[in-house]
């Protein structure tokens, strides 16, 4: 009898445990709800001599922005000042349009970047520019953000430019300005000019003036 009533206990007390883990589960679970997977952003299309990349989440503009660009440099061939016009308005539209960036990581228009400056271009628009932009990992930010239209370049002209030990004999000088699809960041900037250097085949953005 004795030992039946043991058993009994220790079926009783194992019955007791499982239903407490069951409930911290339970309680954990609504305090911590399931993440959303994070979807790998594919690369839709390629421009492999000059090695641009066009990824899904590009919005409408940019992707036609990037099929004209494809077309320039496509051609028999190519005409460098509209290579380098169309380069310095896509650079101006990816990187001053933050609303389809993710986080304050994700900066835009960094594949036109001459490689040398590139690191601490990425950390200047980190601590600058993209520093406020919250986290849009999950889809669930409600930030507001701004958005670049009309983009129109005010001049361009060639000139030698110097950098470091070598000196650009045709260097592209690129002056732009644009306005932003709402007036609640009409006093962020609005011009610039952007200088292009030879990178072998490509153009690439040394210098971005304010």
């Amino acid at each position: 009898m004795r030992l039946k009533k043991k058993v009994k206990q220790r079926l009783l007390t194992i019955i007791i445990v499982i239903l407490v883990l069951v409930v911290g589960i339970l309680i954990w679970k609504s305090i911590h709800p399931k993440e959303k997977e994070v979807k790998e952003v594919k690369v839709v299309s390629k421009i492999d001599k000059y090695g641009y990349n066009l990824k899904e989440n590009k919005t409408t503009t940019y992707k036609s922005m990037f099929k004209e660009l494809e077309d320039i440099l496509n051609a028999k061939e190519v005409d460098e000042e509209k290579y380098a016009s169309k380069i310095a308005e896509m650079f101006i539209y990816d990187f001053y349009s933050l609303e389809d960036k993710t986080a304050k990581t994700d900066i835009g228009g960094v594949e036109f970047i001459y490689n040398d400056i590139l690191e601490n271009f990425l950390q200047n628009a980190q601590n600058t520019y993209y520093k406020y932009v919250e986290n849009n990992i999950y889809g669930n930010r409600n930030q507001k953000l701004p958005v670049v239209k009309d983009i129109e370049i005010t001049n361009i002209e060639k000139s030698p430019y110097a950098y470091r030990d070598k000196t650009d004999e045709n260097a592209y000088k690129i002056s732009l300005s644009w306005d932003y699809t709402s007036t609640d960041f009409s006093n962020y900037q609005k011009t610039a000019t952007i200088v292009l250097i030879h990178d072998d085949i490509k153009l690439s953005i040394v210098e971005l003036q304010k």
